[in-house]
């Protein structure tokens, strides 16, 4: 099994700021459309407030979005990838079974920027954009999901499966160590050097405790095999993500 730590919302480099906590509640906001593609806005996701306050009005309620990843009233997950971040994904065999799990930059409540974890999706399928028939394509694009709206490159993909958004900004969610820079996370006890893709440089392990995050990408990808302590570590995150 691979455990994918897959990066989404709103930054420094996309939109601008942090996805805001609200009423102790991350609130993750989709990146601007930039590909013309999109249909839905921000307004229409609820976010348009939300959404002018972090990007320091750059954005409102009428800008188009790139809601991705979706998550669907009854308990899905409509993830799509694409170029080299899906190039990253096929080349680690990531498939049926595997675990996204979602984080993003957030700030709110009392609490400065930090990484948090904030949703998963637990793969059922992988679709294949480029190849699936048009009434399979059809049916997510009459969700609005923006890769089935419109190709985004040769090798446009969905994962597809069970998976929501926490309901809570738990600190047993939050990666970034309390009171560090953004990039310091608190190392799952499980993780080690090797485990995680992007991350093989001795420094970002040096440190008891913590891994120095890689500042740029969106897909970190740790084949935890039959490992009983990535698995349980996983557990732990999905129940937090619906307590």
């Amino acid at each position: 099994m691979r455990i994918i730590f897959s990066r989404k919302g709103f930054d420094s480099g996309s939109g601008g700021g942090s996805s805001p906590i609200v009423d102790r509640v991350p609130v993750s906001l989709p990146i601007p459309d930039t590909k013309g593609i999109a249909r839905t806005t921000y307004g229409d996701l609820g976010l348009a407030e939300h959404v002018a306050q972090a990007s320091r009005g750059a954005y409102g309620t009428d800008s188009l979005c790139h809601h991705d990843p979706m998550f669907t009233p009854d308990g899905r997950c409509i993830f799509g990838q694409v170029g080299s971040a899906q190039t990253h994904l096929a080349n680690n065999g990531v498939r049926r079974a595997d675990v996204f799990v979602f984080f993003g930059r957030f700030a709110g409540e009392g609490q400065g920027p930090h990484h948090r974890i904030f949703g998963y999706c637990e793969v059922e399928q992988v679709i294949d954009l480029t190849r699936c028939d048009e009434a399979m394509r059809s049916e997510y694009a009459a969700l609005g999901h923006p890769h089935a709206l419109g190709l985004h490159g040769a090798n446009d993909t969905l994962y597809v499966g069970p998976g929501r958004m926490a309901g809570r900004a738990s600190d047993a969610l939050r990666l970034t160590a309390p009171g560090e820079a953004l990039s310091r996370w608190v190392r799952p006890k499980w993780l080690r050097r090797g485990d995680l893709s992007f991350h093989d440089a001795d420094w970002r392990w040096a440190e008891r405790g913590r891994l120095i995050a890689v500042s740029r990408g969106q897909e970190f990808v740790a084949d935890v095999g039959r490992r009983k302590a990535p698995r349980e570590w996983l557990a732990r995150v999905i129940a937090q993500i619906h307590a």
